[in-house]
């Protein structure tokens, strides 16, 4: 498992995301996905629910139809050493610190987590940026997307919107929750640019936490499963008392 190359870096700075094909081993994905769906069969706890989020789609409360589908699996970091051991890779490491420029830290209170998207019940993802409830002192965090099996956009793959990250878009183009207002013909136009790369099993996308991403619904007959971690620059620090400072960090080598 290689690093990103300075191409791969320089796409990342300048398009706000970026594909490493086949960047881990089959073996790790392989284990990983076993371990991912072992966990949920067992609703290895702790969960978040689509009931929980009530996106689009999901079930209107945990004691409806598909009331008990799992959105996450949380805190991937401390529920087995082989999630610990993917997201303090040597070759996560290094690519971030060749993007920062500095020292690596996980951060433990955002994504961490195993994500899914279940068929019937797995909910619409409006446009945004994770940013939109983070509170850190730089806006400059990267977030990994390890791809457990192949996602397209059929079975509710991500969108994003290249160059995003680097746009400064007006408060009134988003709702209360910060979603970008779908009805505006500005942020249609905007839309209209996204694109949705499909990925293979193994592969990770690395991308930018202003990069304007959605995701639609899953329209196979498998639940799509994701490992998902955000990284930050040693110098960029959450905000004490926020959610962002609610679990410890872990410094990368």
């Amino acid at each position: 498992m290689s690093p990103l190359n300075a191409s791969q870096i320089e796409t990342l700075r300048e398009q706000g995301f970026v594909i490493a094909k086949q960047f881990l081993a089959p073996e790790r994905r392989v284990a990983l996905r076993q371990l991912a769906e072992t966990q949920l069969a067992q609703a290895h706890s702790p969960l978040e629910y689509e009931a929980d989020l009530r996106y689009p789609g999901a079930p209107v409360s945990r004691n409806a139809e598909g009331g008990g589908t799992v959105r996450r699996l949380l805190d991937a970091y401390a529920r087995d050493p082989a999630y610990a051991a993917w997201a303090t890779d040597p070759a996560v490491a290094a690519s971030l610190q060749a993007y920062f420029g500095e020292s690596v830290v996980l951060s433990r209170a955002h994504h961490n987590c195993v994500m899914t998207k279940h068929p019937r019940y797995g909910s619409l993802t409006g446009w945004h940026r994770d940013i939109r409830y983070w509170s850190f002192d730089k806006e400059d965090l990267v977030s990994t997307w390890l791809a457990l099996g192949a996602e397209t956009a059929y079975n509710g793959a991500l969108w994003l919107v290249p160059g995003s990250h680097a746009m400064s878009l007006a408060p009134e183009r988003f709702d209360e929750a910060q979603f970008l207002r779908e009805d505006l013909p500005e942020n249609q136009a905007l839309i209209a640019q996204a694109i949705s790369p499909e990925l293979e099993p193994g592969d990770v996308l690395f991308f930018h936490c202003r990069t304007l991403h959605a995701a639609g619904r899953n329209q196979s007959d498998a639940v799509k499963l994701s490992v998902v971690h955000t990284y930050h620059a040693a110098n960029t620090r959450p905000r004490p008392g926020t959610r962002s400072a609610s679990k410890p960090e872990v410094a990368l080598g």
